[in-house]
């Protein structure tokens, strides 16, 4: 299905077959290039960057790359082919055929739907706006890009689905996703995690890494949803969303690489040492993972929630890779274990499976985490190092949900408020932390040079070589 680039907007959607949409989200689009501007990459608008661009939504072929300047990038509007005769897979519709229009009784719970994940979109890209200025390489420089004109793209997939379906509360809504901002303090961003700052590469990637991968799961979820133009949208969003877990596992990776050599180079282990020759020690790197996580892992709300039951119920969202699950994809009597704290330890109970689904899906993203943090493993036992890369206790520094004021340590110890104060800071970065990894953060342009503190990657973009001028400044 291939992508008509002729048009204003690309689109494979048939747009200027429905010229009062076509001129809507034409009225959207230089409110779009206003927010580029001002919240996008800082000072990079005049660079040349190798992007890759949507050609096709065949996944064997759908990708093009050549060097374009980021405020002309081609954003636009594409769905996965519609499937003849779909049927809806889970809840109280399961059986009957896909919606290509909203059901009047689920509008606002859609809308909010919509709305909550294209609000995810432009908050990462104002997050990392200032990253270009401090990238470790350029080859880095043109991966955080490409990540940040994927995620605009993503809120141009959220906003065509308000704009056609939602009339003029979808339009309003549309507006307001441009005026809000990460983190500030009268019209923040929606969700928490995207208020937080992305100051520096480790945190970069550990956000691309742990947050950009709830995004996958959350989209698969939305990806089974009843109402089929979400789902199709989605499923789209997912082909490009594989890139933005790639640049977070592999950019780790590299950094735990690059400690390795240097440890065992000068044969130390010592972190003072080890920050004195300008690498990023791996008890720094444990500590971020631990913050990313716990903080990322509260995206799925709590435990239990009567929302998530009724979204599935509703068939507005599913499960992940819902018809590959053998139950009778309509919960009504099945059980799933969740955690909580009584007294002064973790317990596990059995609740209703309905009214569980986030938890199921946060199991879900914690199964896909563990999986990349064991190849990260194999860098230091290849490297004859006994250092082992842990996910923290899911109780662990939560703020949402049953585990909400209170302090479980990484092994799932429940701590007074003392021992909390006196040994969170073994588990979390400290200002201390923070403001050394800082310190690294200098500006690498040299076409195949990278920072000291990272390993150069072992192969380009599209079979490009690795010292290939990815950004070209004018």
């Amino acid at each position: 299905m291939s992508i008509d680039y002729s048009q204003k907007i690309p689109n494979n959607v048939h747009l200027d077959e429905n010229k009062t949409l076509q001129r809507a989200l034409e009225h959207w689009q230089p409110a779009y290039i206003d927010w580029w501007n001002e919240m996008g990459p800082e000072k990079s608008q005049t660079t040349d960057v190798y992007l890759r661009t949507a050609v096709s939504v065949d996944p064997k072929g759908w990708a093009h790359f050549e060097h374009v300047k980021m405020p002309d990038y081609r954003w636009g509007i594409f769905l996965t082919p519609q499937e003849e005769n779909k049927k809806i897979s889970f809840g109280a519709h399961k059986g009957e055929d896909v919606w290509q229009e909203v059901p009047g009784e689920y509008r606002s719970t859609l809308r909010r739907i919509i709305v909550t994940q294209g609000d995810t979109e432009p908050a990462s890209v104002e997050q990392q706006r200032h990253l270009g200025l401090t990238c470790p390489s350029l080859y880095d420089m043109r991966n955080l890009f490409q990540v940040n004109v994927e995620e605009g793209r993503h809120l141009w997939a959220m906003v065509y689905l308000l704009h056609a379906h939602f009339g003029r509360d979808g339009r309003e809504e549309g507006e307001a996703l441009l005026e809000r901002r990460s983190g500030d303090a009268d019209n923040p961003r929606i969700l928490t995690a995207f208020n937080e700052k992305t100051p520096d590469w480790l945190s970069f990637f550990m956000f691309t890494f742990i947050t950009d991968r709830d995004g996958k799961y959350q989209l698969a979820a939305l990806a089974e949803s009843g109402f089929d133009p979400l789902a199709r949208t989605c499923k789209f969003m997912l082909t490009e969303e594989a890139h933005h877990l790639f640049v977070g596992e592999s950019g780790i990776a590299r950094i735990i690489q690059r400690t390795c050599d240097v440890m065992n180079q000068h044969k130390t282990d010592d972190p003072a040492k080890l920050r004195g020759l300008g690498v990023i020690d791996l008890p720094t790197i444990q500590k971020y993972l631990n913050f990313h996580f716990s903080v990322t892992s509260d995206l799925y709300g709590s435990e239990i929630s009567s929302n998530a039951a009724t979204f599935y119920t509703n068939g507005l969202k599913g499960r992940f890779e819902e018809t590959k699950i053998g139950d009778d994809h309509k919960l009504d009597n099945g059980e799933y274990p969740v955690m909580e704290v009584v007294g002064d330890q973790v317990v596990t109970k059995h609740v209703q499976a309905l009214s569980a689904l986030n938890e199921r899906l946060r199991d879900d993203w914690v199964t896909d985490v563990q999986l990349a943090i064991d190849r990260w493993n194999k860098i230091p036992e290849k490297a004859g190092i006994p250092m082992k890369f842990t996910l923290p206790h899911k109780g662990f520094h939560r703020k949402i949900g049953f585990f909400a004021g209170a302090h479980v340590s990484p092994d799932g110890k429940v701590l007074s408020e003392a021992e909390w104060t006196h040994k969170h800071l073994n588990w979390l970065p400290s200002d201390e932390d923070r403001l050394y990894v800082h310190s690294l953060m200098g500006r690498v342009t040299e076409p195949g040079k990278f920072a000291n503190w990272i390993a150069a990657p072992s192969r380009g973009i599209n079979n490009q070589p690795v010292d290939f001028d990815y950004v070209r400044f004018n």
